[in-house]
């Protein structure tokens, strides 16, 4: 399944240099980084002004819902240094985080958990930095 990626400019340098420290820094085998540094190479780069309002983006805080159980959460996607989950701050290098990176508002992830498949639909984007003008976050 295809889908078009966007990304800012900005945040695929930093997560880019997030990848490469942690493959330098930390040895051993990173599903996680592999899958989201291709992530970065499949998405579409967009200057921060330019991107579209309803794509999640790095520090974008989102509303999903889990089209099975119709449980709701909100999470902000945000760089590992600041990833709390008693404040639903949720890491870009966490299997969801990089699942909903370059999601845009209405469509449905399809995130692998150990029981199989979980559906998540991007409610809401509830905040967008871009959106905001907060081009530096």
């Amino acid at each position: 399944m295809s889908r078009q990626i966007f990304i800012t400019q900005m945040d695929k340098e930093r997560l880019q240099k997030l990848i490469d420290g942690a493959k330098e820094f930390e040895p051993g085998s990173k599903e996680y980084l592999r899958n989201l540094e291709q992530e970065l190479n499949l998405a579409q780069v967009v200057a921060s002004e330019k991107i579209p309002h309803d794509v999640i983006t790095m520090n974008s805080k989102v509303l999903l819902r889990d089209l099975e159980t119709e449980e709701e959460m909100i999470y902000t996607l945000v760089y590992p240094a600041d990833a709390d989950l008693a404040e639903y701050k949720i890491s870009v290098l966490a299997p969801v985080g990089t699942a909903i990176l370059g999601y845009r508002e209405g469509e449905v992830i399809e995130w692998k958990v150990p029981d199989g498949l979980v559906h998540l639909k991007v409610a809401k984007i509830l905040y967008q930095p871009e959106a905001a003008g907060d081009f530096d976050l």
